[in-house]
């Protein structure tokens, strides 16, 4: 099969060999009222109340969102605003943990009949996909459109992050199992799973999984950036593509993460939501890469204490990977239901940008068959046709471009700043 440009990175995958680990209890989480795409949740507690771990604390009636629930017993020690890394300043929940971590007596296997009970289990758990998007999981799952492919995406292509690959080595049959029962209710023929071929262990573990059932493949895939993106996944998998403007239910096709699946099948085992994040911790100033599991809520600089990390040296913080993550404002920031790794960086050598040397680099290893160039100039000029013209909506803002370029331009920033304006206008107009 042709495969779509990308790039060769170095992987520094340190952690692929350590086991999830709990850390010490924070001395409070704090829980953003948004860890998810769509509409915020309301606070369903108040300051002084004792919370269990799984109570429900935050909630919205619309469908786009997500609930949120109590990731540690105690009390609730105060209702904040709080400012997320991009700037939006939404309300969180501040709990005081009590160091028991006593379950909500509500907290029991759902049981359901047919697909819409399914669906309404699933909202209830507050999943969202963990691998950054934060799509509802239940939102995702209600397509009307025929199904013929799951796929289940666990090629994690950015450098450092071992979250998923952890996870399909700790909780083999788990996913296997979520893969089943969402194949059963959703009534999907076949199910491929996508891991980049630089993770053997995991590869053979799924295999070993899937032994005996023809419906479920695994998919070894060259370890080229960013082979985990949907769309590329979608067509290195299948072959199928998903035209500008489409879903891939469209084409047949539901794509989750691995992660995400083995969340589904242990609320279905235990009932209890999504309280807990495993991830990775690393970077050049942490003392002690890790692969850890925390309350959803805790600061990053607790997590980080537990890594041995030099505080003083952090020039970078980052949530996620270092291609597509989000750099974060500071230690007491949280850790998220789509939090899979932490990254601490010291600094960087500095790199002089340049007038754009026309050597064609980032037209190359776009993997969507961009030109990056000519959207920065479009960008600049404030020309919003020649950037739909130019398909920018098809930018994943995976940052291959800005990565290859010799002059240091900042192409993917540029570009994300670009659907910004087009978003706000297609708003306005509206």
């Amino acid at each position: 099969m042709r495969r779509l440009h990308g790039i060769h990175l170095p992987h520094t995958k340190q952690t692929t060999d350590m086991p999830f680990v709990h850390p010490p209890l924070p001395e409070q989480v704090i829980l953003p009222m948004v860890m998810h795409m769509g509409l915020a949740c309301e606070p369903t507690v108040r300051a002084g109340q004792t919370v269990h771990v799984g109570d429900l604390i935050g909630h919205n009636d619309a469908v786009f969102s997500a609930d949120i629930h109590a990731s540690v017993s105690g009390t609730v020690k105060a209702i904040t605003d709080y400012r997320l890394a991009s700037g939006v300043i939404c309300k969180a929940v501040v709990l005081t943990p009590d160091g028991a971590q006593t379950p909500s007596p509500d907290i029991a296997p759902p049981v359901y009949s047919g697909r819409e009970e399914f669906l309404s289990a699933i909202r209830k758990s507050g999943a969202v996909g963990m691998g950054g998007a934060g799509f509802p999981v239940h939102v995702k799952l209600s397509t009307q459109q025929a199904i013929e492919y799951l796929i289940v995406n666990a090629a994690e292509c950015e450098p450092y992050i071992t979250a998923d690959d952890r996870t399909m080595q700790e909780k083999r049959d788990l996913i296997r199992d979520g893969i089943r029962r969402i194949m059963e209710v959703l009534e999907i023929p076949s199910c491929i799973i996508g891991v980049e071929s630089n993770k053997p262990r995991a590869i053979a573990l799924m295999e070993e999984a899937a032994a005996g059932d023809d419906s479920i493949r695994v998919r070894a895939l060259p370890p080229v950036y960013p082979q985990g993106a949907e769309k590329i996944l979608i067509f290195h998998t299948t072959g199928r593509i998903v035209p500008e403007g489409h879903i891939p239910a469209d084409q047949g096709v539901l794509v989750m993460n691995v992660s995400t699946v083995a969340f589904l099948e242990e609320y279905f085992t235990t009932g209890m939501p999504l309280v807990e994040r495993s991830l990775t911790v690393d970077g050049d100033a942490i003392g002690r890469p890790c692969s850890v599991t925390v309350p959803v809520g805790t600061p990053l600089g607790h997590i980080l204490q537990y890594a041995q990390c030099d505080f003083d040296a952090v020039d970078r913080l980052i949530s996620g990977g270092p291609m597509m993550g989000v750099c974060q404002r500071d230690f007491e920031q949280a850790v998220t239901k789509t939090t899979n790794a932490i990254l601490a960086m010291k600094e960087a050598p500095e790199r002089r940008t340049c007038a754009c040397i026309r050597c064609g680099r980032c037209i190359r290893v776009c993997p969507m068959h961009l030109m990056p160039t000519e959207l920065e100039k479009a960008y600049l000029r404030g020309d919003l046709d020649r950037l739909d013209r130019l398909h920018i909506s098809l930018c994943m803002l995976c940052g291959c471009c800005s990565y290859v370029c010799p002059s240091n331009r900042p192409l993917a920033q540029t570009n994300g700043l670009a659907k910004a304006v087009i978003r706000r206008n297609k708003e306005v107009q509206v």
